[in-house]
């Protein structure tokens, strides 16, 4: 009796190399995928911004705070979509600076316009300046530290924007707020008060205090408090301001 059996074909460890033609169309098929997920990726942005923008306007509170949350998102990660988009989401971002019910929205909107402006560095605010900087004025006395803090982050972003169209305005909006710089230099949170001593070097070749008030001369000190007190606790501050002609 035969012992012997027949043993089936085993497949071959490696593979038998494939005829050109094919190495070709897989390498053209390959490439066709490639450009499709990429033109899949760029709509997939689009449609996330578009949902996120209708969503900004949502009566629902909580999905107006999320909308915004995306969009701090987008801003990081496809600044291609601010560029594009720079226009819609600065009017979204404002109308969410105002809104009247959630402060969570108007936290959330400071964020992410603090991440845009640094983007577009001020370019194309136009009336929107003027918007962000007069509801920040309403929120540098606020009692929550955090809404404070980015007050401050926006007003410092806001003075190196104001190029020659808004000067004169922001001119005013600084004077007006001058209380409040020198309340907050002293800001029982510390990350408050380094933001606004930040804002208040940024700020301060609008304040023209040299001219108003006349610090230096004897005849006319109409308003001492500003140098006794940055002179006790910021002298650093102080010098600053009399090495730049501020003071």
């Amino acid at each position: 009796m035969d012992q012997t059996q027949s043993i089936p074909d085993q497949p071959s460890s490696v593979p038998p190399s494939q005829p050109k033609r094919k190495r070709t169309s897989m390498i053209a098929f390959f490439s066709k995928v490639s450009w499709k997920l990429k033109f899949q990726k760029q709509d997939s942005s689009k449609n996330v911004f578009f949902i996120l923008a209708e969503r900004a306007r949502d009566p629902s509170a909580k999905k107006r705070h999320l909308a915004m949350r995306g969009l701090g998102t987008m801003a990081c990660e496809a600044p291609d979509q601010v560029r594009k988009y720079k226009k819609i989401m600065l009017d979204l971002l404002v109308h969410g600076l105002y809104d009247p019910v959630s402060s969570e929205v108007i936290h959330e909107s400071m964020k992410t316009l603090t991440i845009i402006l640094g983007k577009i560095q001020g370019k194309g605010l136009g009336s929107f300046f003027v918007d962000i900087t007069l509801q920040i004025r309403t929120l540098l006395d606020d009692e929550n530290d955090s809404m404070r803090y980015l007050a401050f982050v926006l007003l410092g972003q806001l003075a190196a924007f104001a190029g020659w169209k808004w000067k004169k305005f922001f001119a005013r909006q600084v004077k007006q707020t001058r209380d409040s710089l020198l309340t907050h230099l002293q800001d029982r949170n510390p990350q408050v008060a380094t933001a606004c001593k930040t804002t208040f070097r940024a700020c301060s070749p609008y304040l023209k205090l040299r001219n108003e008030y006349g610090f230096r001369s004897e005849e006319d000190q109409r308003n001492p408090k500003l140098c006794r007190q940055l002179s006790h606790y910021h002298p650093e501050l102080l010098q600053f301001f009399y090495a730049n002609k501020i003071l």
